[in-house]
């Protein structure tokens, strides 16, 4: 039997879940599957999967979805549609939308599935490490992660934005024993306060205008998993409460319904305000923050664990690169990586090393590839995370971080290393001169500021402010270029 442990399965089925019997039965089959729900699956969660099996409910709109959510990516998956057996014409509409197969909607046989799977080509995706913690700090933080995770405890995960909180998330489900269950991800600051109860409660046919079937929310898709809920601090004061009403009482009921649905999840959320000026401001339930809080992890900032910015900057390099392709980071240019200050944390760190493989050549990224967002010159959320060393971010008597495994000493040396390297040649006015030139031949070579701030891969506003900094500090800058 082919080797499928490295292969990543979506199982979407809205109508019936596997049972407990039957997903062990995939498992000892060899084959990763993951029962999600189509409601807030991300076009990355899809497009990291090898294959994905859906049974539609609703014609083949559930599968236009998958597809629509697919359109921007260079690596897709296998999807596979179960149809009943009556849906014979349908089955011949999705053949032709290109899906790799059609499977009887009956078929949960894992044996049977091996030998479907079998049959593709699945996509070739290069093995790396799913998370970078190799700083002393990070390793402290993870091992506070696992140990969380042998509970049922619920978590908030507070840090700056960028700083990994979904990365840790994931790490608290699939190391805990709830692994094999659904991990369900919201972001409470996405949409409108209706859509959002919606989502998570779920709704029952005749609801509302257009509710033409019932649908589970993502509380019950997480049934017996886990639910991270993401940005919890921006969720509406009249949503709260009835976040904690489910908190305290582990059910829900549907839009429209009667019936309460007994919960059996775990609920992890994230922040990035500081929730204890929130409740001071009236914005955000004292309650609340004490049941989402039972256990409360502080992420530091990209900045406070500079071990970890090499082995991720080689990490994005990888996910980035086609087959047979290498590129090298120069020690100058990896000196300029570990003394910036990443005011946004790791997601900045990413965006940087794509713009360095754009403009390298020669498989070599050197300093003036290195293009920052440059996000101190604007208005900066996270700022509250900037003026604390790890070990003495203020935190209410409850909070436990992972600072409390970390001594003073451990921090003050990966500062003292980073302060170092501060003073190196990379952050010179030669540096800046170099990214200038960079700037100004891409817009010489641009219709506007526009379009040249998309091939430079960062927002217009970001521009302006870079062009303002060369000519405050003495540099050439044409005016137009700067209002």
């Amino acid at each position: 039997m082919a080797n499928f442990t490295e292969s990543s399965i979506l199982w979407i089925d809205a109508s019936r879940r596997l049972t407990s019997a039957e997903f062990a039965e995939f498992g000892d089959q060899g084959l990763k599957l993951q029962q999600v729900g189509l409601v807030g699956l991300s076009s990355a969660e899809l497009s990291s999967a090898d294959v994905v099996i859906i049974r539609p409910t609703n014609g083949l709109i559930e599968l236009e979805q998958i597809k629509n959510l697919l359109q921007q990516s260079a690596l897709t998956p296998v999807i596979v549609v179960r149809l009943g057996l009556d849906q014979f014409e349908l089955g011949i509409e999705a053949m032709k939308r290109g899906v790799g197969t059609v499977v009887s909607a009956e078929n949960t046989n894992a044996s049977e599935w091996v030998n479907i799977i079998a049959d593709f080509e699945l996509p070739k995706r290069y093995s790396e490490p799913a998370y970078v913690f190799v700083d002393p700090t990070s390793r402290k933080l993870l091992a506070l992660t696992e140990r969380v995770a042998e509970t049922d405890v619920t978590v908030l995960l507070a840090g700056p934005t960028g700083s990994g909180k979904e990365v840790l998330a994931r790490i608290l489900h699939e190391s805990s024993p709830r692994h094999a269950a659904p991990f369900v991800a919201f972001n409470c600051a996405a949409m409108s306060e209706s859509l959002i109860e919606d989502m998570l409660f779920g709704h029952e046919k005749g609801s509302f205008t257009g509710a033409t079937k019932a649908q589970p929310g993502l509380f019950e898709q997480a049934q017996s998993g886990t639910i991270f809920l993401d940005e919890v601090g921006e969720m509406s004061f009249q949503l709260q409460a009835k976040l904690l009403r489910v908190l305290q009482e582990r059910t829900i009921t549907r839009l429209g319904g009667q019936k309460p649905v007994t919960l059996d999840l775990r609920v992890v959320a994230a922040t990035n305000r500081d929730l204890k000026v929130a409740i001071e401001e009236r914005v955000f339930r004292e309650d609340l923050y004490f049941r989402l809080s039972a256990f409360k992890i502080t992420l530091p900032p990209l900045r406070e664990r500079p071990l970890d910015i090499l082995p991720l900057a080689h990490q994005f390099l990888d996910t980035q690169l086609s087959k047979g392709s290498r590129v090298t980071i120069t020690t100058e240019a990896s000196e300029m990586l570990v003394s910036y200050s990443w005011p946004g944390n790791v997601r900045e760190l990413q965006n940087v090393i794509v713009r360095a493989q754009v403009l390298s050549s020669r498989g070599l990224i050197q300093p003036d590839h290195l293009i920052f967002d440059d996000l101190v010159c604007e208005d900066n959320e996270d700022s509250q995370w900037r003026d604390y060393p790890t070990f003495n971010k203020p935190k209410l008597s409850q909070d436990v971080t992972a600072d409390q495994l970390v001594t003073e000493d451990d921090v003050l040396g990966a500062k003292f290393k980073a302060s170092k390297a501060h003073q190196a040649e990379s952050l010179s006015r030669t540096i800046k001169a170099s990214e200038r030139e960079i700037i100004m031949s891409v817009l010489h070579e641009s219709k506007n500021r526009e379009q040249a701030a998309e091939k430079l891969g960062i927002s217009p506003r970001t521009l302006r402010h870079k062009l303002q900094r060369f000519r405050k500090d003495g540099m050439a800058v044409t005016a137009a270029y700067v209002r």
